[in-house]
């Protein structure tokens, strides 16, 4: 039996499974997919690694397309998802087909936002192979693709019907996108749990070095925490939009960069912005952000806004941010490590004094 966690939201309760080798296990396959027609949606890196190995387990019944999509953030689009959509009519799946999505989080994204739309949505396993798409973005329904204007613009809430996660993958990870999958388990430390981020300060060098104890604890202890947040609040009314700590700068930085900075990458000097924007405002000390700043450091992710991104232009884009209302920036900000909360109405020029703060000199 699978180490899990139950996501319970009615109908559209699912479990996590975390097992090492869960990708070849016939049995959770089985359980995953009831009907005929699949649609595996892999990348460039991914696929050559773990699509024939997925194919292998799946049911018997199953019909299987197989659709390898360009690594990379640029290939989250319309035009992606409108190749999927004629992959699933050439399968002429309808609404008892699923979708998996095998790889990171750009790979998660795009095939469940086609899940999401494809005949009003059916099914999506989630079988992320990137330590970023295991403790965040396969669980809690949040699917998109980006436009031009920005990152994650259309998009839909679409729950997976499982999520399997093999820390065996991991492995094979490279270890830029690693690093940047530890950004993200910062961030839940952060967030709310103190004595995680003690733990995170005393195993750098477990966690570098892939020691399945570290990463094991680190998987589950993210995964909870966010099964929590979402059953609490699927649709992000509320507690959910603490998980975006950090982000609001990060998508700026993802979108002003051309995305030649890594998601984890971005969000790692986004969570810096908003911890020293924080101590700005009198909400915390700066001792807090530089403690940040210096447990990412040793992770070996950035924490400063690269020297050729414009700070005005990267407040230009945070105000295209899906969570800004009404032309007002909504920002998650902190009162120290563990405690997070949600700011309205932060003046442009504080944002700006801290941007120009974090800036590389």
């Amino acid at each position: 039996m699978s180490r899990g966690i139950d996501v319970q939201l009615g109908e559209r309760s699912y479990r996590i499974a975390l097992e090492p080798g869960l990708l070849s296990r016939r049995d959770a396959w089985d359980a995953a997919i009831p009907g005929r027609h699949v649609l595996l949606v892999s990348d460039s890196n991914v696929g050559p690694l773990y699509a024939a190995q997925v194919c292998e387990a799946l049911p018997d019944r199953c019909a299987v397309d197989v659709y390898e999509m360009p690594a990379g953030e640029s290939h989250k689009t319309l035009a992606t998802a409108a190749s999927l959509y004629a992959r699933l009519a050439g399968l002429g799946a309808s609404r008892d087909a699923t979708v998996v999505a095998l790889g990171g989080g750009v790979v998660g994204d795009v095939a469940g936002f086609v899940a999401a739309t494809w005949m009003r949505g059916i099914r999506c396993v989630q079988a992320p192979t990137s330590l970023l798409a295991m403790v965040d973005s396969s669980v809690g329904g949040k699917t998109a693709v980006d436009l031009p204007y920005g990152k994650n613009l259309v998009g839909a809430f679409h729950q997976p019907a499982a999520v399997l996660i093999d820390s065996g993958t991991l492995a094979t990870l490279p270890a830029r996108e690693l690093r940047a999958g530890i950004a993200e388990v910062v961030k839940y430390a952060a967030i709310g749990d103190g004595l995680f981020f003690a733990r995170l300060s005393d195993s750098v060098e477990s966690l570098l070095a892939r020691a399945p104890a570290a990463l094991t604890d680190a998987i589950e202890t993210c995964c909870r925490q966010k099964a929590a947040i979402v059953m609490r609040d699927e649709r992000e009314s509320g507690e959910r939009a603490l998980l975006n700590f950090g982000h609001t700068f990060g998508h700026a930085l993802e979108t002003a960069s051309d995305y030649s900075l890594l998601h984890g990458e971005a969000v790692a000097i986004g969570m810096v912005c908003a911890a020293r924007l924080s101590a700005r405002l009198g909400l915390a000390a700066i001792g807090d952000a530089e403690q940040l700043a210096s447990l990412l450091g040793r992770y070996g992710l950035p924490v400063a806004i690269p020297g050729d991104l414009d700070p005005d232009a990267l407040l230009g884009h945070m105000r295209l941010d899906k969570k800004a209302q009404s032309g007002r920036l909504r920002l998650v900000l902190w009162r120290g490590i563990g405690t997070a909360e949600i700011v309205d109405g932060v003046p442009d020029a504080e944002i700006r004094a801290a941007l120009v703060e974090t800036h590389a000199r």
